[in-house]
């Protein structure tokens, strides 16, 4: 693999939503929506779309069907905006062949995630990681997520990751904000923080983020870039009334299964993405009105 320098690798920042992976009940890829849906993100101002991340319901879907999501995404894009495509596996092997074939698809980078059956020491999490990174030219965004994950990324790991030319940035979704500054302290320009759902975006960027990378984006984009475009002027009182809107969102959304609270909205505004995959559950008509409400309250 082209030893690129970070300095050449596309630059990223701003609003990407966590696309959904919208199926029909037969397990068939909705292509038709997830295209028009990305074309109304892009036409919202977002800077970059990520499939397969966990809203994407990354870990129930099978290799076929993530493939037709990737690919979907990409050709909608039609270079417009970056698309940052999720790899996740529990073998660093099938992790690495998904990088290279989302890669060979025209993906702008990789989203790489770990999950763990067994727990990993340090040494073998840093290893996983870095044979991504190894295996492709596009820029690598390292996902923690301290919920999900049975193997976490520590802050010795993540530095030594962000010397790699390739891992540039890091999505960490901890709802810990202390450790977002301490990467920040400890790593300086070598990488990029990107906020997620679980923090306030605001005061991620307020300390340094370069935006955020989100399932609630997908139905709330015009005012996710209004957040983030405030953010970027310094306009921090506006930006923090804004942001106290829309965390209303996602205090709705702690409250259910993420990827059915996401295409309940998307239903709700007329996007046909389907059910979650089973054996999630579709919200309940009571759950949907409390997303509904949300979503009118948003404007």
């Amino acid at each position: 693999m082209a030893d690129s320098s970070s300095d050449s690798l596309p630059d990223f920042h701003g609003v990407f939503p966590y696309l959904v992976s919208p199926i029909d009940a037969d397990g068939h890829i909705r292509t038709g929506v997830l295209g028009r849906l990305c074309d109304d993100l892009i036409a919202s101002g977002v800077h970059g779309l990520t499939p397969l991340g966990s809203t994407g319901e990354f870990a129930y879907l099978n290799q076929a069907q993530r493939a037709v999501v990737v690919r979907t995404t990409i050709e909608a894009a039609r270079g417009r905006v970056p698309v940052v495509a999720g790899v996740a596996s529990t073998s660093t092997a099938d992790a690495v062949a998904q990088a290279k074939a989302y890669q060979k698809l025209g993906a702008s980078g990789i989203l790489a995630i770990l999950e763990a059956y067994f727990p990993l020491a340090d040494a073998q999490v840093e290893s996983y990681f870095r044979s991504i990174a190894d295996a492709v030219d596009i820029p690598v965004v390292i996902y923690t997520n301290p919920q999900f994950q049975r193997s976490d990324l520590s802050l010795d790991v993540i530095a030594r990751l962000a010397a790699h030319p390739r891992i540039g940035y890091i999505k960490d979704a901890s709802t810990n904000t202390g450790r977002l500054l301490s990467i920040m302290n400890r790593c300086g320009d070598a990488i990029q923080v990107f906020s997620a759902s679980a923090h306030i975006p605001a005061a991620v960027m307020l300390i340094g983020g370069v935006g955020w990378m989100a399932g609630p984006a997908c139905i709330i984009p015009r005012q996710s870039v209004e957040l983030y475009h405030l953010c970027q002027a310094a306009r921090w009182d506006d930006a923090m009334k804004l942001q106290r809107r829309l965390w209303r969102v996602n205090e709705a959304f702690a409250r259910f299964n993420l990827a059915a609270c996401i295409k309940a909205g998307l239903a709700i505004q007329g996007y046909d993405v389907g059910d979650p995959v089973p054996p999630q559950v579709a919200l309940t008509a009571d759950q949907r009105g409390v997303v509904e409400a949300v979503l009118r309250e948003q404007g």
